[in-house]
């Protein structure tokens, strides 16, 4: 579904991605590992659009996208759910909702109807909140409605950018677990996620990142039992 090659990112001087090549196939959950500053946001970001490369290509479903602007990759069906959960404040949950929606010719009233009852479905916390603020929301909250968010433009690939970022362990456990639903019903997903523990746990497949390259890439199991990974990340 997804293929990078070669691709490389320059912030002024710095290199933020040296010539990384990856791919994730369809209803695959692919994470990528590794520290700060190892160029996993940047890699999101290119995909969507929002960086200028200094080389490589970004192929997805068949459709070279590398200087696609990030509204026409949108309607090719990405949605990206930025680190830090981004919901509107002032909103209510419902109204967070529907500016999934935004701009998506696709979807008509029958479908946008359909898909408010599958978010409702799938995070049922929202449903009893849908007429409360945004900002009025508990953190873990606040990260599902964006996750949320996100599935309303009814994507074929998700990516998540650090969804368990200062949340509690509990609450941890429930997004992984909406992760895996979200893939069995038939979504692609790309994650970004500092828990490489957990990340590794659920994923098909991995690639642990390092100063713009990547290092290692595997199956979710073999990554999470190899012993360079497990002392890097993994605590061990």
């Amino acid at each position: 579904m997804l293929k990078i090659d070669n691709l490389s990112v320059n912030y002024g001087r710095i290199e933020a991605l040296r010539g990384i090549t990856l791919e994730v196939k369809e209803h695959e959950i692919v994470t990528l590992i590794g520290s700060n500053g190892a160029g996993k946001t940047t890699t999101l970001m290119s995909i969507s659009g929002l960086t200028s490369k200094m080389g490589g290509s970004i192929a997805f479903a068949g459709t070279d996208i590398t200087r696609m602007a990030p509204e026409k990759i949108v309607h090719l069906g990405i949605a990206h759910v930025p680190e830090g959960r981004r919901v509107f404040p002032s909103l209510t949950v419902y109204e967070n909702l529907m500016a999934g929606t935004l701009g998506n010719k696709r979807l008509d009233k029958a479908k946008i109807a359909e898909l408010i009852e599958e978010q409702f479905t799938l995070f049922p916390r929202l449903a009893e909140r849908k007429t409360q603020a945004g900002g009025s929301l508990s953190g873990g909250e606040q990260q599902m409605l964006a996750v949320a968010r996100g599935l309303m433009m009814d994507p074929k690939m998700i990516m998540l950018d650090e969804p368990s970022l200062g949340l509690a362990p509990i609450i941890v456990e429930e997004i992984f677990e909406l992760i895996c639903r979200i893939r069995d019903m038939g979504k692609t997903v790309l994650l970004i996620e500092q828990n490489a523990s957990m990340a590794l746990s659920i994923a098909d497949r991995g690639y642990v990142l390092a100063n713009g390259e990547v290092l290692l890439s595997g199956s979710g199991q073999d990554l999470a039992h190899n012993e360079e990974v497990k002392k890097a990340y993994l605590g061990a």
